[in-house]
């Protein structure tokens, strides 16, 4: 069978991964006079290779992140209190094999963001289905589904990825009737499932901008045993790049 036959079949069958690797992998097996065996396991792992790298791919594309950081990009020149260890602790995706919610807390700059979508990205390639999205987003998505009368296939969406983050939380105030969305997605997620957020507010200032103090309680109950809580005190990414970019000039 001649190379053009073979790829031509390997498209047909869409092992595209394998067609793509066939050269290279031909290549490689002549010149190291290797077995048909060692040939086929080369042309298997690459297709095994391909696939995987397609799915993590659209499972990134799905999440809708606004960013693409990783945690190998996070700046330890700025003076914050997230340790090395911590950072550890988040790649580690325990808490997220374990279903906890994990709760980024510090002031603006200090790379909540950056971390939630970091853990989201590793979250995506290590096989989990991640949903990225700002609260405020979120609120405006409940309410045009009420209008739109789509909102029990909404409330379906939030129920199947593995991770949900909630950025900004605290931005504005909840209705009651936001803040009981909320505490059902929190109860939706309390089996096996996880949530991130960040925010600016520590957990005990959460009812200052839930409407109904009985929901307030009810999620802060579901999040202050369970949660991986880290706190990050510091100075502002933004002013560290700002003074980099200075030093430049």
């Amino acid at each position: 069978m001649s190379t053009a036959t073979a790829k031509n079949l390997m498209a047909e069958m869409k092992l595209l991964g394998m067609m793509n690797a066939f050269d290279q992998c031909v290549h490689e097996a002549t010149r190291d006079q290797a077995s048909y065996t060692q040939l086929l396991d080369a042309l298997l792992q690459a297709e095994a290779d391909y696939r995987q790298a397609r799915k993590t791919g659209n499972r990134i594309k799905a999440a809708r992140f606004t960013l693409r950081p990783t945690f190998e990009d996070f700046d330890f020149t700025a003076s914050r209190s997230i340790s090395k260890t911590q950072i550890k602790e988040i790649y580690s995706l325990n808490w997220l094999k374990e279903g906890r919610p994990l709760l980024l807390i510090g002031q603006t700059g200090v790379g909540k963001t950056f971390l939630a979508q970091a853990a989201g990205l590793h979250a995506c390639a290590s096989g989990y289905s991640v949903l990225y999205t700002s609260v405020t987003a979120w609120l405006e998505n409940l309410a045009l589904a009420r209008s739109s009368g789509t909102y029990l296939r909404y409330r379906d969406k939030l129920a199947k990825p593995d991770l949900i983050i909630f950025d900004d939380f605290g931005m504005r105030k909840l209705s009651s009737s936001e803040a009981q969305d909320l505490c059902e997605v929190l109860e939706e997620r309390s089996y096996g499932k996880s949530v991130v957020f960040t925010t600016q507010l520590p957990l005990d200032h959460w009812s200052e901008v839930i409407a109904d103090p009985v929901i307030a309680d009810a999620i802060r109950d579901r999040l202050e045993h369970a949660a991986l809580t880290l706190r990050i005190t510091g100075e502002s990414y933004r002013g560290v790049k700002a003074r980099k970019l200075a030093s430049k000039k």
